[in-house]
């Protein structure tokens, strides 16, 4: 039911921005289309060095290792093409301060290597590899083709689009583009704190148990295996808040730009909303079956906006 809705919202979401472009507009003038073109091509080689590179390494991170790095790449080439406007060279700089924080957090949980094809992949991959709806190979291979491969590198070059709406824009940077700034910074923290509190408890639990003991003979809160510490004790994915928020608020500058309220470049923001909805139900789905109290913390701790403090 629930993936039903899932893929329901997001071919609404599909839909909705051609309609807009061509309702609400704005068109694309010959430089944004020509930009554009950049773009496409860019990310056409990034989703078949994914899919090639993953299929042959067995390791279907290879996204996930470029998803801090081509917002930002996107993003200075509007800057550069639209000759470096003040707002344009703001959005990339937080993008940029953005991507390096993901990038570090990233990198030291071993998924970076000089062979670039190796490294740690993502938990959740080898956990949905094995699920009998992927069974034969040939079902999976279509999946990393068409979704990590294809949509998720389509999904990360639309939460660029209002930078590359804003390019022709000759409205001075304001007041709702510092809202829109602060507002992006603002969220930057709150997910580098929930990292932070999530690197940390999670370095401890492993440490502990590395003389041996099991996790039940740990000390609390580290015997329940998952952390309920710091923001985590009031938002069960506090780093989602905030990359949601991040990407929600970069959509506030095309409003700045005098675009409209309401334009098709807010599709990148409601896909990723989506998405994350979708992977934080698969990746509590595993905790779930791993922790015995997770359920419990479920039902007293809100998924994304922090409220009440959960106690055991």
């Amino acid at each position: 039911m629930k993936k039903g809705i899932l893929a329901l919202v997001i071919g609404l979401s599909v839909l909705a921005c051609p309609i807009l472009y061509f309702t609400v507009g704005p068109k694309l003038d010959e430089m944004q289309i020509d930009t554009m073109k950049i773009l496409l091509i860019v990310c056409g080689c990034s989703a078949l060095f994914c899919f090639a590179v993953g299929e042959l390494s067995r390791n279907n991170s290879q996204m996930d290792k470029l998803w801090s790095i081509l917002p930002e790449v996107y993003i200075w080439i509007i800057a550069i093409r639209s000759g470096l406007k003040t707002r344009l060279v703001v959005m990339a700089c937080i993008a940029t301060l953005w991507g390096a924080r993901l990038t570090f957090n990233f990198a030291r949980k071993g998924a970076y290597r000089l062979r670039f094809w190796e490294g740690e992949e993502d938990y959740r991959w080898a956990v949905l590899r094995e699920k009998k709806e992927f069974q034969p190979h040939w079902k999976w291979m279509l999946f990393n083709l068409f979704f990590i491969s294809i949509y998720q590198n389509v999904l990360i070059l639309t939460t660029t689009l209002p930078a590359l709406i804003s390019m022709r824009s000759d409205a001075p940077f304001g007041v709702l583009d510092g809202i829109a700034a602060a507002l992006m910074a603002g969220f930057l923290v709150l997910e580098t704190v929930a990292d932070e509190q999530q690197w940390a408890f999670h370095s401890k639990k492993k440490a502990l148990l590395k003389d041996g003991a099991k996790l039940s003979d740990l000390p609390a809160p580290y015997n329940l295996g998952f952390n309920t510490t710091g923001l985590w004790s009031r938002s069960r994915h506090p780093n989602y808040l905030g990359e949601q928020g991040v990407w929600a608020s970069f959509y506030l500058f095309s409003i700045g730009a005098e675009i409209g309220v309401f334009n098709w470049s807010i599709i990148g923001a409601l896909l990723l909303i989506v998405l994350f909805l979708g992977s934080s139900a698969f990746g509590e789905e595993i905790s779930a079956s791993k922790y015995p109290l997770y359920a419990t913390y479920q039902k007293r701790v809100s998924k994304f906006i922090p409220w009440k403090k959960f106690e055991v």
